[in-house]
């Protein structure tokens, strides 16, 4: 069957719930952690416009959704759910590319960050171009790490002064990445990158 994958509204939260043990059958599965979220909690970013879902036909198939801190100079692309029978079908990555898109045209000058113990996030993230960060370069706002508060890997985060846990930071911010295409773009035309350069001296 095929799926389809939107924005959510607020048609959409009657699959809450279903999100919500999915994600946390997930984390027991990998043995890791993972942020609780509550259905209420899922159904307000729905209602928002802050989140994707993916369905075949009637039936639940994957789910993310968007948080913002530090006054919308951060985004964080969370709780990448598939369910277990559309799994390793290519699904994830199209939920991650949808809810990535969704959060540049929202929120197009903000750094998005993602942390997660699971590699296929890691390698869907690095193809989307985020790049291995520190915690010390992602938000810190007091309210997102509260939000870690829910996994059972809080201690080790605690002990570590919140310098370094068992997930890995990833970060895209969208200014490097401007940098890189006028980079490649001046190396690929070299002449008319000098041209304009003289145009712009000229106006001076």
């Amino acid at each position: 069957m095929d799926v389809n994958i939107c924005v959510a509204n607020i048609s959409h939260v009657k699959y809450a719930e279903r999100i919500c043990e999915l994600m946390y059958i997930s984390a027991q599965e990998r043995g890791t952690g993972i942020a609780k979220r509550s259905p209420e909690y899922v159904s307000e970013k729905m209602i928002a416009g802050k989140a994707v879902i993916a369905l075949a036909g009637e039936e639940f198939a994957g789910f993310s959704y968007i948080e913002t801190w530090s006054h919308s100079r951060f985004v964080a692309n969370s709780g990448l759910i598939i369910a277990h029978e559309f799994r390793k079908s290519g699904l994830a990555r199209r939920v991650k590319a949808k809810v990535f898109e969704l959060s540049r045209k929202l929120y197009p000058e903000a750094k998005i960050f993602s942390i997660t113990t699971g590699l296929a996030v890691m390698k869907l993230n690095t193809e989307l171009g985020f790049k291995p960060v520190t915690f010390s370069e992602l938000t810190d706002d007091e309210e997102f790490w509260k939000g870690c508060q829910g996994c059972i890997n809080f201690d080790v985060l605690q002990r570590n002064n919140r310098r370094m846990c068992l997930c890995t930071g990833l970060l895209y911010d969208p200014a490097e990445h401007v940098k890189d295409k006028k980079a490649a773009a001046i190396k690929a035309f070299p002449f008319i990158a000098s041209k304009i350069s003289s145009i712009i001296t000229l106006k001076k």
